[in-house]
């Protein structure tokens, strides 16, 4: 009996990871070493880098740029404790990472953008690649240079051939997703008119709420972000004109202006936001939500009412994008965070849908001009197509490290 239920078990194994190398390949890493000699630096100083699979047939001259997420670090204590890791030394990135969703390179699980150059862009600065402090403090050695690294990969990038773009996307995941809706515009410039340029983001549209406690959690995290990195001067300046900087880090108050054609793809209960930003660790001393953070189908009824609650802000902070046709948006009832970069949830047969639309044909349909998208799902907990997320027990108190 035990010998048949391991053959079972190896037989489900092997058979998980012919579905993986199906659906994903691995792509190398690429250091920009000239970016150097520029400051445009790791937190360590090491070399920016991002991983690049080129294009073929009819995609050659098209090129998606997608930005990694990992959080931010609000201070010199935060910011070295990342400085040792993949998120803030290229020397500790993988030197492969798997491309899937809307990465692949097959069509039948990435019709839109399977033959387009995808880029993989490695996050190493901790404030979505807006800082630039030109002093190095010589105790800790950081360094705060995110809006350098951005231009340096850019750079890079144009100079192997992304200049001659037809088609051209910014996208990016959680913190990267957050990056490109903040340097949207300023991608967009850096093409000729006669390119088509629209940016993408993926759980990047974070909210200004209260948590559980009561307490502006996130608002003075963010301030202390800007503050660290000396993010201000390359924030948007319609918004930092109006507004405190670190109001500028989030998307309600400066996304109906961003004049590039954009794209919000969101969990309505993002499993991030709500563990990081409505029930953080700091708000919930007592551990009373860890259990509902791991598992929604854990969460007492109070704490649902809570979370529908915050849903119902996340809606009231989404109009902050404007009504625009240019601007799509898929939202869906959810508790995911990042739902592009896995084939399960960008498009597979089981994938979560829309009025029965994917996420990735709402994406193409929406870049491609056949047909605008703007839709919001219904409370959960009534969409089936769901992939809610379920965290290992140790996971929540690693995840809120960065917050």
């Amino acid at each position: 009996m035990v010998a048949s239920r391991l053959g079972q078990w190896l037989s489900l194994l092997v058979c998980g990871l012919i579905i993986l190398k199906t659906e994903g390949y691995d792509v190398e890493i690429t250091y920009v070493e000239s970016a150097v000699a520029k400051g445009a630096v790791c937190l360590d100083g090491s070399a920016p880098a991002y991983h690049f699979s080129p294009g073929f047939g009819a995609g050659v001259n098209n090129w998606l740029v997608h930005i990694e997420g990992g959080g931010w670090c609000n201070n010199a204590t935060t910011c070295l404790s990342r400085k040792s890791t993949r998120l803030g030394s290229s020397k500790q990135m993988v030197k492969k990472v798997a491309f899937s969703g809307m990465l692949s390179n097959k069509k039948q699980f990435n019709p839109d953008f399977y033959d387009w150059n995808k880029i993989k862009v490695r996050y190493c600065d901790g404030a979505s690649f807006t800082g630039d402090v030109e002093a190095v403090n010589p105790a800790t050695k950081l360094h705060y240079r995110g809006a350098r690294v951005f231009l340096a990969i850019v750079e890079d990038l144009m100079a192997k051939g992304m200049k001659n773009a037809k088609n051209a996307v910014l996208s990016g995941c959680s913190a990267g997703g957050l990056t490109s809706i903040l340097h949207c515009d300023k991608f967009r410039g850096l093409f000729p008119m006669s390119t088509k340029v629209k940016c993408f983001a993926d759980a990047g549209y974070f909210i200004n709420v209260k948590d559980v406690s009561g307490a502006n959690h996130i608002e003075k995290f963010y301030s202390e972000v800007v503050a660290t990195h000396g993010s201000a001067k390359n924030l948007p300046a319609y918004c930092t004109s109006k507004l405190k900087p670190e109001l500028c880090f989030f998307p309600q108050h400066m996304a109906r202006e961003i004049a590039t054609p954009i794209f919000i793809v969101n969990a309505a209960y993002d499993s991030w936001q709500i563990k990081n930003i409505l029930a953080p660790g700091v708000a919930d001393p007592h551990g009373t939500w860890h259990s509902c953070k791991l598992d929604i189908n854990n969460c007492s009824p109070t704490q649902l009412q809570t979370m529908q609650d915050f849903r119902k802000q996340f809606l009231i902070a989404l109009t902050g994008l404007g009504n625009s046709s240019t601007k799509g948006v898929f939202i869906d009832s959810c508790y995911a965070h990042c739902q592009t970069e896995m084939q399960e949830t960008w498009l597979r047969k089981d994938s979560p849908v829309l009025e029965n639309i994917s996420i990735a044909k709402a994406v193409g349909d929406w870049f491609y001009d056949r047909s605008p998208f703007h839709k919001v799902d219904c409370p959960y907990p009534c969409n089936p197509t769901c992939h809610n997320r379920i965290f290992d027990p140790k996971s929540v108190h690693q995840l809120e490290i960065d917050i």
